[in-house]
């Protein structure tokens, strides 16, 4: 009777598990366990019991990089539209913290329009004080109505399902997607309006020899949403470096889109064939913007401060060059490089931003160009840190991988990313389904222009651009504290757009 009984549990347990396998393979909203049927349950059990278990072995909430486990249940809850609150106070150690953030709120904040939502709504958007073009005359300038973008990752070093969410998840919330250099493709075309990268291998406007063609670039930017183009210059990942696409990433279908052999290695330039000083860079934005008519900037990590120095100097005296200017910070890195360059070369972004950002401000054009910053800026905190210094849109790239499921197991340079975002494994690839995965990044993006409106609002201001770099201080050493504008020897005023723009900005919401 016994044995009967035990093979009725058996039987029960083995169609139980077959049923739960079979459930894992079809369900798409969890790509773990659609690539790891079974198995992938104990990660989540694992995160369920993860706190309690931190409390006495592996590592506390702040400790795991680049990002904190902190960080990524914040996104993972805000994309999923789950409780994105954190109980029982900081586990922070404040009094032991150099180089912290604290934001001063106001005595007399402000409750928001009466129309606020009491959570992140994707339809509800934060524009950008400034209008994208607007100062060069751009006949398709534009004013972005979302100050939180998703930054360049090309498809080749994501997958074709992350490149299709990241776009929907843009769409629905009003961003603006950059394509990344690796080109524009069918899963960059899902609602978004794009930014096209154009990064040294000139992919989708490249002559068979691999030079630039202005034809080509046209008729890019006739085919596709394009509302801006950027040129970039160098990433946070590997500057002064080039792209590199392995080999066993280099399918049928990125060779056909790029222009390159079948499982050949990608290798892009360290730099630029189609100008090669400050006088050919500016021509060349002037060239590009003249005969597509959409504002044409420039991104880049921050090395060498001649550069910055000579362009804003030129572009006082001509009223040329770039509309807008990404900087990247050394910390960023959504692609994979050699440890030298990732941990050694070029500045971090507080570092490197501040020193443009000061080099224009004493030519006195800031106005006439929309900074935006990017470089691990995809928490709320970092994001309005960088907007008080002047940065007018940031950029997200690994926040947002977080929200269409990247857990950061950090092997995206192997091709055997888990959840399928940064691969072209089809096996892995199948476990993502943009269309979910989407909707999460809709989510995220709202969630984080929905805290940046909310700190605004405590800080006593209508909107972030409003926020000056007096209002957020850093904590030292020995109970001392610096604002931000001291620490970076601001003038008064700079970080924050002329009252002009603010007043048009005002108006433009009514």
């Amino acid at each position: 009777m016994s044995w009967s009984v035990g093979l009725v549990i058996l039987a029960v347990v083995v169609v139980f598990l077959v049923l739960l396998a079979v459930y894992d393979l079809v369900q798409r909203k969890h790509a773990i366990l659609r690539n790891f049927p079974l198995i992938g349950h104990l990660r989540y059990l694992l995160e369920a019991v993860g706190p309690e278990l931190r409390q006495y072995i592996v590592t506390d909430n702040n400790e795991e990089r680049p990002f904190s486990r902190d960080d990524r249940r914040w996104v993972y809850s805000t994309a999923k539209q789950q409780n994105a609150y954190f109980g029982f106070g900081t586990d922070n150690d404040l009094d032991q913290s150099r180089n912290y953030t604290i934001i001063k709120q106001s005595m007399f904040p402000l409750d928001g329009p009466a129309d606020a939502p009491l959570h992140p709504d994707p339809s509800r958007p934060l524009p950008c004080a400034k209008i994208l073009g607007a100062s060069h005359g751009r006949r398709l300038a534009f004013r972005p109505d979302s100050i939180v973008n998703v930054s360049g990752m090309s498809f080749g070093s994501l997958s074709g399902a992350a490149i299709e969410a990241l776009d929907r998840g843009c769409a629905m919330a009003g961003a603006l997607h950059t394509t990344g250099e690796g080109g524009i493709t069918p899963h960059h075309l899902h609602g978004a309006d794009l930014v096209w990268q154009i990064g040294t291998g000139y992919f989708g406007c490249r002559n068979e020899d691999g030079s630039f063609s202005l034809e080509r670039a046209v008729e890019q930017v006739k085919a596709a949403p394009i509302r801006a183009i950027e040129i970039k210059l160098s990433q946070g990942a590997k500057p002064g470096l080039g792209g590199l696409l392995p080999a066993n990433k280099v399918t049928p279908e990125i060779a056909a889109i790029r222009g390159i052999p079948v499982g050949v290695a990608c290798k892009s330039p360290a730099a630029h064939t189609a100008f090669n000083d400050v006088d050919t860079l500016i021509a060349f934005i002037e060239t590009l913007a003249d005969v597509t008519g959409v504002p044409v900037g420039i991104k880049s990590a921050v090395g060498q401060g001649e550069f910055w120095t000579e362009l804003a100097t030129k572009m006082a005296a001509t009223g040329c060059g770039p509309d807008f200017i990404t900087i990247d910070g050394g910390e960023g890195g959504t692609g994979a490089a050699p440890l030298a360059f990732t941990d050694h070369v070029a500045l971090p972004f507080r570092w490197g931003f501040t020193r443009v950002y000061r080099t224009f401000a004493e030519a006195g054009i800031t106005d006439d160009i929309v900074f935006i910053g990017s470089g691990k800026l995809g928490m709320p905190d970092a994001a309005f840190s960088a907007i008080a210094l002047g940065c007018d849109m940031v950029n997200v790239g690994r926040t947002a991988l977080f929200s269409i499921g990247c857990i950061q197991s950090q092997r995206c340079h192997t091709d055997r990313c888990p959840t399928g975002v940064a691969t072209q494994n089809r096996r892995l690839t199948r476990g993502l389904d943009p269309q979910d995965k989407g909707v999460r990044c809709g989510n995220y993006l709202a969630g984080v222009r929905f805290e940046l409106e909310r700190l605004s609002w405590a800080c006593g201001v209508t909107h972030p651009a409003k926020v000056d770099a007096d209002m957020i201080e850093v904590l030292e050493d020995r109970w001392t504290a610096e604002t931000l504008r001291q620490m970076v020897g601001y003038q008064p005023g700079w970080g924050t757009p002329s009252k002009a723009l603010l007043d048009a900005l005002d108006a433009s919401q009514g």
